[in-house]
């Protein structure tokens, strides 16, 4: 399936087999970075139906630039011979950048609707009283605001989960145990905001300067940026089993892997919320752009926001 499929998609209720961090592991994260009042934190994080989790449904679930996969790679004192270049892993891996850089972009203009022309909160278009569907359609501007945010944040969260980023690794590395990283900072190349103010080709040339050439995800039987589906991944660091830290079991535990990948994650999706913010100030100089950020964080902004 193309990438392209993505704005057609039909989001389901069931979730899919994991391949990601669990709907729980995204709502801890989310909530451990968000200081949002109760009912907009619940839209945007909940573990089943939360903005975060919707791209873990229907054929969002199939596309891997909306997880981070697929940009697995290793060097040849790792691997002689290995059936991916790093060129072509790190194309998988700006594809997944792209999605959200995509979504931050439409979050931004979507926050238009957030207010008037005033800086009044539009009381319909925050209310939250019944859930917000996540169905990439017209509606409330609250919900769709959020749902581009979540969209965009679930594959940055998923990225330290499928890459060896924060991993610490022993034992003879190869396909089968692929060297960590062991970093214990957020991703340089995350840097959605600063990227949705650049031009395409140039934040590309910037981010893919920054990628560690060590730098692997796993590869995951799903539709790649090309429109391929691997099969089998033989020969390639694979997500599951190898890379993949979707529960506490996995990748080594003992290492705490996991829990490295998850605080990384919440540090991430604290930085997006954060060049959210300032991006909305820039695009909305003065009182429109404060009331757009008091209408994303306060459950009953009409009410509250001066």
């Amino acid at each position: 399936m193309p990438a392209c499929a993505v704005a057609a998609a039909t989001v389901l209720t069931a979730p899919a087999p994991a391949h990601a961090f669990t709907g729980g592991h995204h709502e801890t994260i989310t909530r451990s970075a968000l200081p949002w009042e109760p009912r907009t934190l619940t839209e945007m994080a909940d573990a089943r139906r939360g903005a975060v989790n919707a791209n873990d449904h229907g054929d969002y679930f199939r596309l891997g630039i909306l997880h981070c996969d697929n940009a697995d790679y290793l060097t040849p004192r790792h691997a002689a011979g290995y059936p991916r270049t790093r060129d072509e892993a790190t194309t998988e891996l700006l594809a997944c950048i792209r999605s959200s850089v995509t979504r931050f972009r439409a979050a931004v203009r979507a926050s238009d609707g957030l207010v008037d022309a005033e800086g009044r909160v539009s009381a319909r278009d925050t209310d939250l009283g019944t859930p917000c569907p996540w169905n990439e359609r017209p509606g409330r501007a609250k919900c769709h605001v959020l749902e581009q945010l979540g969209r965009g944040w679930h594959q940055i969260q998923d990225f330290y989960s499928h890459s060896n980023w924060s991993d610490r690794t022993t034992g003879t590395l190869g396909v089968t145990n692929p060297p960590g990283l062991a970093r214990t900072s957020i991703a340089p190349f995350l840097a959605v905001g600063r990227y949705s103010t650049m031009a395409d080709a140039d934040w590309t040339k910037e981010a893919a300067a920054l990628v560690p050439e060590d730098l692997s995800t796993g590869c995951y039987p799903d539709f790649d940026s090309t429109g391929v589906r691997p099969v089998g991944c033989d020969g390639r660091v694979r997500h599951n089993g190898t890379l993949a830290k979707d529960t506490p079991a996995a990748r080594r535990s003992g290492n705490g892997n996991f829990h490295r990948a998850t605080g990384l994650a919440a540090q991430d999706t604290a930085r997006q919320w954060e060049d959210f913010q300032a991006a909305l100030r820039a695009a909305y100089p003065g009182r429109r752009g404060e009331q757009m950020i008091c209408a994303l964080v306060h459950d009953r902004p009409a009410a509250v926001c001066p």
